[in-house]
Formats: structure tokens, C-alpha cells, sequence
């Protein structure tokens, strides 16, 4: 019987032991603030913000060939990347029908010249009748008004002729300026049409040694975008190469698409060992803001917000600066600070700490002011995930 009883005991103490055990094992425990959250620590160093933009590599100066007559394509003195001189022949248009009639127009002087001779002739034997009486005013007036007509068809007609002349020339087509030809349109025994346009013969860029990249930036980006600012940019044919260039020109025309504005940005750019092509895609980014030795924080410690506080993301439109900001006023110019929260461990709770914020590179974000200071560690993470609510619990036989 004594024996039944310790037995009993026995094992009424495991059970109480295995018992408390689980109930240990499933209260859950308090981690310390500095294994939850994840922190980094503000520091000095530079910061360049940039925007970002796509744009097309274009020759400073293309000039457009064209014809002002018609004919057929008779020669081509030029191709493809030519090296051409200014003058030189790049193309020769069949002058027959020009040809003809520069020689209907010298025809035509030959009979207004014989015209003039002989309303001189009339003219002078007029006059001397009219000195005897033999003939009125009235013929004599006549012979005058003849003697001036054929003066004016003869004119007419010289300009007739050095029209024609001029047009005979223009079969034979010449580069306006030195260059490359980065385009043909025509082929021999096309027939090139200029009664209601003149038609582009040949594209001619006057020098691919600089460049320009023509690039469109929206509106909330080209407030800050000067001319003069540095610029970087690749292009895919040399995806392992930066190149760079400067803002040349921030044109006022606007354009709309889709209610979103832009604004045309041109870039110039060197080319000297000549890599760069026109037409080729350039993903430019411009230097519009630089700060050295200036405090800063991740990005992440301004977007942290503790427990189920979503980040309160900026929504204005401003090339990916995903800084969660509130604006203040400036005390002197009335202008628009932005602020900004990070949270530091005080007494293993985060606490929010303000900020006046500056320029962001979109991954490190200036301090401007506020009570945070080189050294201070600011929580970017929390690596609890918020307590889920369940009815599962023990259970107890």
C-alpha cells in the first residue's frame, strides 16, 4: 500500500513538472529592444540627388538636302557615313527638259532683241516726221509706247533666261555644308517630285565630334534642372561605360501627353573618338543638388513608423524620393521646408524624433536639423512582426 502511494506521488510530481513546462515553454517571452529592432547609425558623407530621364542622341546640326526641281535622279556622288566638303556634288538630276528650255529662253531674247531694233528704228524715223509735220502726235506717242514695250519683253525674257539657267543648275545638287551623310533617301532613276514640296535627298550631320541628347523631363523635375548642371549618361550599345555631358538648354515649350506635361532638356555632348551614333537611346541623369560632409540617415529610418503605423509615404511626384515628409514654413523666405520622423531607443521603446530634411540620392536623406547627431542610432527595422490575435490555446484535460 506505502508503496502504491509513493508511486502515485511520483508521478503526480512529473505530471506537475511537465505541466509547468509547457506553460514556460508557451508564455512568450520579451526580447530585448536591441535584438528586435534593427538600427543604423547617422553619419557624415556625400550626398548627389540627380533626375532621371530617357532621351535620343541627336547631331547638333542636321541639314536636310533637298531639290527645288524635278527630274529624274541621273548620278550619285555621295553615300552612307560620306565625309563631304561644303559645295561638294552629292547628286546629278537628268537636265535635259531644264536644258531645253534655257535654249527657248535664249530664243525667245534673240526675238525680243529683234522686237526692240525695230520699234528703235520706228521710233527715230517717227520723230523725224513728226519734226517735218508729215505725221500727228498721236503716232509719234505710238511709236514711243512700242519702243518701251519691246524694252520690257526683252527683260522679261532675260529673266526668263537666267531662271532657267538658274534651274539647270539646280540639277546638279551640292552639299550646303561639311559633314557626314547619315542618310540617303534616293536611288539612281528615281524621279524626285518638287511641285508641291521639296523633297529631303539627303540627310548631312556637320559634325558627329559633338552631340546632343534631346530629353524630356516632367514638370515636378525641371524646376530644378539649370543650365550648366553635370549630367552622366549610358546608352545600351556601351552598357559597362558613363558618359558625360552638360545641360545646354531648358526649352519653354511644353508638351502634353495624357495630361502629363514635360519639358524638353538638351544635353551636349563630346564625341571625340566618335562611339556615340544619332539616334541611340541615352538614359541621362542630372546633377541638381550635392552636399559634402553632410549628416545623414537611410531613407528607411524616415519611412520606419513602429508597430501598425504604415510609413506615410511623400506622394508627389519627385523621381522616386520616397521620403515620408510634412512640410513646415521658412522662417525667413516663406519657403517650404520639408520634415521628416525617425525613431530612436529610449528605455527599449522607439521614440519619434523630428527632422528638417534636404536633398535625398534616394537611398540617403541630408539632416538639416533636429536631435539627431553623428553617432545616433536610428531604427530602419522591426524584426517582430506585428502579434496576430488567435483563439488557440491550451487545453487542459
Amino acid at each position: 500500500m506505502q508503496k502504491r502511494i509513493s508511486r502515485n506521488i511520483s508521478i503526480g510530481i512529473a505530471v506537475l513538472l511537465a505541466a509547468g513546462a509547457g506553460i514556460w515553454w508557451f508564455i512568450p517571452k520579451k526580447e530585448p529592444a536591441e535584438a528586435r529592432y534593427a538600427t543604423v547609425t547617422a553619419e557624415r558623407g556625400s550626398i548627389t540627388q540627380s533626375v532621371s530621364a530617357n532621351g535620343t542622341l541627336n547631331p547638333v546640326v542636321l541639314v536636310s538636302v533637298g531639290s527645288q526641281i524635278s527630274g529624274i535622279v541621273k548620278k550619285l556622288h555621295a553615300d552612307f557615313n560620306d565625309q563631304v566638303k561644303a559645295g561638294q556634288v552629292l547628286l546629278e538630276l537628268d537636265p535635259t527638259l531644264t536644258h531645253a528650255q534655257l535654249m527657248q529662253s535664249e530664243a525667245n531674247i534673240a526675238n525680243a532683241q529683234a522686237s526692240l531694233e525695230l520699234a528703235q528704228a520706228n521710233e527715230i524715223r517717227t520723230r523725224g516726221l513728226f519734226e517735218q509735220e508729215y505725221v500727228t502726235r498721236q503716232d509719234l506717242d505710238t511709236a514711243v509706247q512700242m519702243l518701251k514695250a519691246a524694252k520690257a519683253q526683252l527683260a522679261l525674257a532675260q529673266a526668263q533666261m537666267e531662271r532657267d539657267r538658274t534651274n539647270l543648275s539646280y540639277t546638279v545638287i551640292r552639299s550646303p555644308v561639311s559633314g557626314v551623310v547619315v542618310s540617303r533617301l534616293v536611288d539612281v532613276g528615281q524621279t524626285v517630285a518638287a511641285s508641291l514640296q521639296t523633297p529631303t535627298l539627303f540627310q548631312i550631320a556637320q559634325d558627329l565630334s559633338h552631340m546632343q541628347i534631346d530629353t524630356s523631363y516632367a514638370e515636378a523635375d525641371v524646376g530644378n534642372i539649370r543650365v550648366g548642371q553635370q549630367a552622366t549618361f549610358r546608352v545600351d550599345a556601351f552598357p559597362n561605360r558613363t558618359f558625360r555631358g552638360a545641360v545646354r538648354q531648358v526649352r519653354l515649350n511644353p508638351t502634353t501627353q495624357q495630361n502629363v506635361v514635360t519639358y524638353d532638356v538638351v544635353v551636349s555632348v563630346d564625341n571625340l573618338d566618335q562611339a556615340l551614333m544619332p539616334g541611340m537611346t541615352a538614359y541621362v541623369n542630372i546633377v541638381v543638388a550635392q552636399r559634402q560632409d553632410a549628416l545623414r540617415v537611410p531613407n528607411a529610418a524616415l519611412r520606419f513608423r513602429p508597430g501598425d503605423a504604415g510609413p506615410r509615404l511623400d506622394k508627389s511626384r519627385n523621381s522616386g524620393d520616397s521620403r515620408p515628409k510634412d512640410e513646415g514654413r521658412g522662417k525667413d523666405k516663406g519657403d517650404t521646408i520639408p520634415m521628416g520622423t525617425v525613431y530612436v531607443l529610449e528605455k527599449g521603446q522607439p521614440k519619434a524624433v523630428r527632422l528638417s530634411v534636404g536633398i535625398t540620392d534616394n537611398r540617403m536623406t541630408e539632416v538639416l536639423g533636429g536631435e539627431i547627431k553623428e553617432g545616433d542610432a536610428v531604427i530602419v527595422e522591426d524584426r517582430l512582426p506585428p502579434a496576430k490575435s488567435s483563439s488557440t490555446g491550451m487545453r487542459l484535460f
